[in-house]
């Protein structure tokens, strides 16, 4: 009973995850490959980083993970590493246009994918996986997370844009347009 009347989130989320495809088609359109590679500082992730980051979150992370809650319950969820993959896969050595494509193409299976286990029916997205640190997180968690993560890159992104236009204007200061 609470999986059913919780249902009507997921069209909506499934909603906003292609929204945020489309809203981000149009952030990296506008970017030369130049841009997209440029890191400001050493620590922070280049908008081609990000964007490569995305592609795995969406097919090794998310639906894997929600996956893995749903239909393996118990079994223990496959080894991610984010952090080194940014060097490991040489993210921002990768190609700007085909990377896009390739995350076009993985949020579109994504949004599929949710869009059929919600019709099958029988989802009990209540269901739960014991994760090590953060302990037990539903499947309907992992998916609002999901969406999260999104908004999340998103900001990373604006604030990259944001610190470029200071860098290319030389005005550090704008407070006509309101605080970041």
């Amino acid at each position: 009973m609470k999986d059913s009347l919780k249902l009507p989130h997921i069209p909506t989320i499934t909603r906003h995850l292609a929204a945020n495809a489309r809203m981000l088609e149009k952030f990296y359109a506008g970017l030369s490959d130049q841009e997209a590679r440029r890191r400001p500082e050493p620590q922070r992730w280049s908008a081609l980083e990000i964007l490569r980051h995305l592609i795995d979150e969406e097919g090794e992370d998310f639906r894997t993970r929600i996956e893995y809650t749903l239909n393996r319950p118990g079994e223990t969820w496959p080894p991610i590493d984010p952090e080194g993959w940014v060097t490991e896969r040489k993210y921002n050595e990768q190609n700007l246009t085909d990377s896009f494509e390739t995350f076009l193409e993985e949020r579109q299976h994504s949004i599929l994918w949710i869009e059929e286990l919600t019709q099958s029916g029988g989802v009990k997205w209540d269901t739960p996986y014991e994760h090590p640190k953060l302990g037990a997180i539903t499947a309907r968690e992992l998916l609002a997370s999901w969406l999260a993560h999104d908004y999340l890159h998103m900001r990373q992104l604006m604030k990259l844009e944001y610190d470029r236009i200071e860098s290319i204007t030389g005005v550090a200061d704008t407070p006509y347009a309101g605080s970041w």
